[in-house]
């Protein structure tokens, strides 16, 4: 395990470039609002609003930087801007190779990735304060990534979400028979294009025999999970001749003990309809929650299957 680093700056903090809190306003760093009528969950995070938004010199996720002063294959740290408190948001660093992109770490390098995700789902899966562990990844500014040094984060929550936990009430399966929505194998795992997708660009992830979240997965299910993962972010970076920015996350199952039956699934979405044409969600989609979607599924798994993947 890869210990967090010194203390954590929580507030309006030292960079002088950073937006500041309001003079004398002294309400707490985190607060959890609820809306009233939908029951939507707000995180009101004014201690964030001091987070740069670029780092001042250097990159701090490569050896010698802020965040990994040590030589390094994969690392995680406690985030020092976290949106939660509680040392409840990590960083994950993939790779000390700040160029590199996913796909090309290779399985064994994705494998340490998957490998350090388990880990840190475990062990922050067994604090009491804690019943859902969330592993993400934003990549690219089009979808707010402010370092391009490959990284992930994870956010442990102490509830359920609320979309998380409407897919675990519907006892969210893969699809049995995805025709020519699928895009690739490898071993037990199938990589899909949903149904009825609301990004322009969406893939599933799932294995086709039950498992609940990557600590319960052993060696060669994470191998063959480490090869499918580096032939769909090859291809997806293929689609349009040049790095896709993207969106991914790991719905694994609550670590509360509850919805034993949770089937594990990564999903990967990206605003782009066209290459550098990004595909803006609209006033009427974000009134209604009911989305519009110019990308037919299966004509964008056709396009995915035909590109060659990893070398």
């Amino acid at each position: 395990m890869n210990a967090p680093l010194g203390p954590r700056l929580r507030s309006t903090g030292g960079d002088s470039t950073a937006p500041q809190s309001l003079p004398g306003d002294e309400r707490p760093s985190h607060e959890v609002r609820v809306d009233a009528h939908l029951g939507t969950r707000v995180h009101v995070v004014g201690a964030r609003q001091g987070r740069p938004n670029l780092p001042s010199t250097g990159c701090p996720f490569c050896i010698g930087g802020l965040e990994a002063p040590e030589p390094y294959e994969v690392r995680s740290f406690a985030n020092r801007w976290p949106a939660m408190p509680g040392d409840r948001c990590e960083v994950i660093l993939y790779t000390p190779n700040h160029d590199a992109d996913l796909w090309s770490l290779g399985r064994r390098g994705v494998r340490r990735v998957i490998d350090l995700w388990a880990e840190r789902t475990e062990i922050l899966g067994a604090r009491p304060d804690v019943d859902f562990v969330l592993v993400f990844e934003n990549r690219g500014a089009e979808v707010g990534a402010t370092i391009s040094h490959p990284h992930g984060q994870i956010y442990a929550y102490d509830h359920i979400p609320d979309r998380p936990r409407r897919r675990l009430d519907a006892g969210w399966r893969p699809d049995p028979d995805p025709g020519r929505r699928l895009v690739t194998r490898s071993g037990t795992w199938s990589a899909v294009v949903p149904h009825a997708p609301s990004f322009p660009l969406e893939v599933s992830i799932a294995a086709e025999t039950p498992l609940g979240d990557l600590v319960a997965a052993d060696d060669a299910i994470r191998d063959d999970l480490a090869m499918l993962l580096v032939d769909v972010f090859a291809r997806l970076d293929q689609l349009f001749d040049r790095p896709l920015p993207y969106m991914m996350w790991l719905n694994q199952r609550p670590t509360d003990g509850a919805y034993r039956d949770a089937w594990f699934n990564i999903e990967i979405v990206s605003p782009w309809r066209a290459a550098g044409v990004q595909r803006f969600i609209a006033a009427a989609e974000v009134a209604c929650q009911e989305f519009f979607n110019p990308v037919i599924p299966e004509d964008l798994a056709e396009r995915l299957r035909c590109l060659p993947g990893p070398a």
